[in-house]
C-alpha cells in the first residue's frame, strides 16, 4: 500500500467514523416522534429497494415500540401489530406495493397526527 491509499482509507475511515457519530448524536437527541417517522422512512426506503431483511427489521421495531399500558392504547397498538405482522407476512411473499402502499399511508397518517398535536 503506497502513501496516497493509505491517506485515502484513513480519510475515508475518519469520514465514516464523523458520519457514525452525527447519526448517533441525532437519534440518542431525536424525540418519540422523530424516531419513529425514521423508522418508518427507513422501513420505506427498503421496501422500495425490496430488501425483505431490513424491511422486517424496521416492521420488528416498529411492533417492539407499540404501548399497553392502558386500554384505550392497547386498543391501537393491537390494529397496528397486526397490520405490522400483515406486512411482514406480504414482504416475505414478495409483495412489495401491498407493504409500500401501507407504510406510506401509515406514516402519512402519523404525520398528520404529530402536526395536530404541536398545533
Amino acid at each position: 500500500m503506497n502513501y496516497s491509499t493509505a491517506t485515502l482509507r484513513t480519510t475515508e475511515s475518519f469520514n465514516n467514523n464523523r458520519a457514525n457519530a452525527y447519526v448517533t448524536n441525532e437519534i440518542m437527541d431525536a424525540s418519540p416522534q422523530k424516531l419513529i417517522m425514521k423508522i418508518y422512512d427507513f422501513a420505506i426506503s427498503q421496501c422500495k429497494n425490496e430488501n425483505l431483511e431490513k424491511t422486517n427489521k424496521a416492521l420488528a421495531e416498529l411492533i417492539n415500540s407499540l404501548r399497553f399500558d392502558s386500554e384505550e392504547v392497547s386498543e391501537i397498538s393491537i390494529g397496528l401489530k397486526k397490520l405490522y405482522e400483515f406486512c411482514q407476512d406480504q414482504m416475505r411473499k414478495k409483495n412489495y406495493d401491498v407493504v409500500l402502499q401501507i407504510l406510506t399511508e401509515l406514516r402519512e397518517t402519523w404525520t398528520n397526527l404529530f402536526a395536530s398535536m404541536r398545533s
